[in-house]
């Protein structure tokens, strides 16, 4: 089982900037409502801009039961997002959990 089903940390330690081609209203999949224009071609996930960022589709507690409300349809740099990768160790040691290796 994956420690994404549980974990969190990216979702609420990156912003998230995307293509305006994947929002909805563009053809894509990400519900319009969750994102932001930046600018004519570039989006943000709401919530990610903050201090500290967390997605508005993120649901549950970090490192506890954390999970994305909109998983089949999250943006490019979610889905290309790796477990274990160093991006994500650096998001775990944000939010004092311990690194998966």
């Amino acid at each position: 089982m994956s420690a994404c089903t549980s974990c969190g940390a990216c979702c609420a330690s990156f912003r998230v900037d995307f293509s305006m081609e994947e929002m909805d209203t563009h053809g894509g999949s990400v519900p319009s409502g969750l994102g932001q224009e930046l600018t004519a071609t570039l989006c943000r996930m709401r919530g990610t801009d903050y201090s500290p960022p967390r997605c508005a589709a993120l649901s549950g507690k970090v490192g506890e039961k954390a999970t994305c409300g909109i998983y089949e349809w999250r943006p490019s740099p979610c889905r290309e997002f790796k477990e274990g990768s160093p991006a994500c160790e650096r998001a775990r040691m944000r939010q004092g959990l311990a690194p998966l290796s």
